[in-house]
């Protein structure tokens, strides 16, 4: 890997100068390559992808900029992103992370329940972005319902029908798109900022305790989607739920649709990783509509 390239991205965007000691690979992710670049006082991390792949990183960076507009919970600094004759890359702030522990979980809720506190103008984006390696359309509506509906659910539903998974799962589908009003029965969402993809693998602690959260796939929505994803694979804790119920009290009618909104993702794995997804994305959909 030639990495001069990239190197004068960095020492543009900080204005000083950046002497390459070693470039550690790192694992963890399933669509990028990720680097630590290290110099002999400083360090940045890295993403690589493919020229093509340049959209998918200038949106995370919008979302990284946008999640540390609100002053909230921390995420990794944005300090370029590009595209050399081979790569695309971003170049964020190295932070050396920890498992998230009772204090940090704690202090997670708090701070993500504040960032939901501020009221967002309408429901979407100002921009597509991506959700893994899935494009995530973003248009701006003032329905929550018709959003969740043509923006989500049944969008999905179309990359799952063109990859073959038809006939029970789309009538399924279709049923629930058409019936989605009474799980919002008293219940009126507010736009909030959301991180859009907040499982554990995407929240950590820095070195003093901080929570840090990554990986974004932003846009305005309902928040209750942000903490229904933080239990469909294995939850954050009591610390993280009790601390986010103390400063913004979840609806009642969370747990009813909570699974609505992690079905979302489910689809998204069906159509990523393939059939293994797709009784429990069926079984999903029937829970929610005996609900």
């Amino acid at each position: 890997m030639k990495w001069q390239a990239i190197i004068q991205h960095i020492e543009s965007a900080t204005g000083q100068p950046f002497k390459l000691t070693k470039a550690q690979p790192l694992s963890g992710g399933d669509i990028n390559a990720a680097y630590r670049l290290q110099a002999e006082n400083l360090s940045f991390f890295v993403k690589l992808n493919s020229p093509n792949r340049l959209s998918m990183f200038e949106a995370e960076a919008a979302g990284l900029e946008a999640l540390a507009q609100v002053q909230s919970v921390r995420v990794p600094g944005l300090i370029a992103c590009g595209q050399t004759s081979g790569h695309a890359f971003l170049v964020l702030e190295y932070i050396a992370l920890n498992s998230l522990n009772t204090n940090s979980a704690q202090l997670l809720g708090q701070q993500l329940a504040r960032q939901h506190l501020i009221e967002q103008p309408y429901f979407g984006w100002h921009r597509d972005n991506t959700i893994g390696s899935t494009v995530q359309v973003n248009g701006q509506y003032h329905d929550w319902i018709k959003f969740w509906q043509e923006q989500r659910l049944g969008y999905q539903l179309k990359l799952a029908a063109a990859k073959g998974y038809g006939g029970r799962l789309q009538a399924l589908g279709e049923k629930l798109c058409t019936n989605l009003e009474p799980l919002f029965s008293g219940y009126q969402p507010q736009p909030a900022l959301l991180h859009g993809d907040l499982w554990g693998g995407n929240a950590a602690a820095d070195e003093q305790g901080n929570p840090v959260i990554f990986d974004p796939a932003c846009y305005f929505g309902d928040r209750e989607t942000d903490l229904a994803m933080t239990e469909l694979f294995g939850g954050f804790g009591s610390a993280f739920y009790q601390a986010y119920q103390a400063v913004y009290p979840l609806d009642s009618g969370y747990a009813r649709r909570k699974t609505l909104y992690n079905l979302y993702h489910i689809l998204n794995h069906l159509n990523l990783f393939g059939r293994s997804y797709l009784h429990q994305a069926e079984n999903m959909i029937e829970k929610i509509l005996s609900d």
